[in-house]
């Protein structure tokens, strides 16, 4: 890049504000050569932490330029090293927070844009998203009257994240982020939440459990006989966890337990086709046992979990 792209940066930094001519030269400046280097990326960085009131324009061009940077500065190409890694979060971080949308949409991007990146910079990107979801504060809280729950803008951001290509689970959700989803359930099971947020729990979680894309839906009988038994009174899905946890069954060394969704035995025809189909594991079946029944019942959300499940396994539930 070159000496006019740091002094339009500069002066962007000075005055507090920035108009669309200036983001032109700067994009014009800055792709000049197609490289930028640690000054020229600190003079963004700068910029941004002066403006008063940064525009959607500014906010592209900062987030584009500087992913380029951190995804592509670094060879191989596309992948983001751990010492990268630390020095976006270093430059970012503000006592553990991300403070302008700017930086917070540049962290997203770099996500999505490299082959790889560090778990621990995923990992701190996720925890912007839960730390202002708990504490009811933060960059996407700004103007917002109602803190509690989760909003549209952290929803979308969440799962953009989750479903990343960089990280350490490309495109399906990690152990430790469907943990990260449980706990964001149970933080904002009686708010207000974004409407998508039930599909992205269900489906974040279901990812990680079954890592596949899916089967058909449910047809109306199946869905209905489902809520039929997970309703059922001592028989249902509540029940059986409860005969889960007082049973002597050794869970550590068994090859799995039935399927959540089909207590009783299968007829051998039955058996045959469930074993075409993808299924849990024992490990698998044992997590979700224990987060569904840490608050000791079965919520909405944890409902349409077990539907999806149903339906990327092909079990069937018991009918009433």
């Amino acid at each position: 890049m070159s000496m006019h792209f740091r002094d339009l940066a500069a002066h962007a930094a000075t005055d507090g504000a920035i108009s669309a001519e200036d983001i032109l030269a700067l994009r014009g400046a800055g792709w000049a050569d197609g490289r930028m280097d640690p000054e020229e990326a600190e003079s963004l960085f700068l910029a941004n932490d002066a403006l008063r009131n940064p525009g959607p324009d500014w906010c592209d061009f900062f987030v584009d330029a500087l992913c380029e940077f951190v995804v592509n500065t670094v060879e191989p190409r596309g992948y983001v090293d751990q010492v990268m890694g630390d020095e976006l979060v270093s430059r970012i971080d503000h006592d553990g927070r991300v403070e302008s949308m700017a930086e917070l949409e540049l962290l997203v991007k770099v996500l999505e844009r490299a082959v790889s990146v560090p778990d621990s910079l995923k990992a701190y990107a996720l925890r912007q998203i839960e730390d202002t979801v708990l504490s009811g504060d933060g960059t996407t809280r700004a103007g917002a009257l109602d803190s509690k729950g989760i909003n549209d803008v952290e929803c979308r951001l969440l799962g953009r994240m989750v479903f990343a290509a960089g990280g350490d689970r490309p495109a399906a959700a990690s152990r430790a982020e469907a943990e990260l989803l449980f706990r964001l359930k149970d933080a904002t099971l009686y708010d207000v939440n974004a409407p998508e947020w039930e599909q992205l729990f269900v489906q974040g979680v279901g990812s990680y459990l079954l890592g596949f894309g899916g089967r058909e839906p449910l047809s109306r009988e199946r869905a209905s006989d489902l809520e039929a038994f997970m309703n059922r009174p001592g028989a249902g899905i509540g029940g059986f966890l409860r005969r889960m946890l007082g049973s002597d069954v050794d869970l550590e060394t068994s090859n799995g337990f039935s399927s959540l969704l089909s207590i009783t035995p299968h007829t051998p025809d039955v058996a045959d086709e469930a074993d075409e189909a993808a299924r849990l594991t024992g490990s698998e079946e044992l997590w979700l046992l224990d987060h569904i029944d840490a608050d000791e019942e079965l919520d909405p959300l944890e409902k349409a979990l077990l539907q999806f499940i149903a339906e990327e396994t092909g079990d069937e539930p018991l009918r009433s």
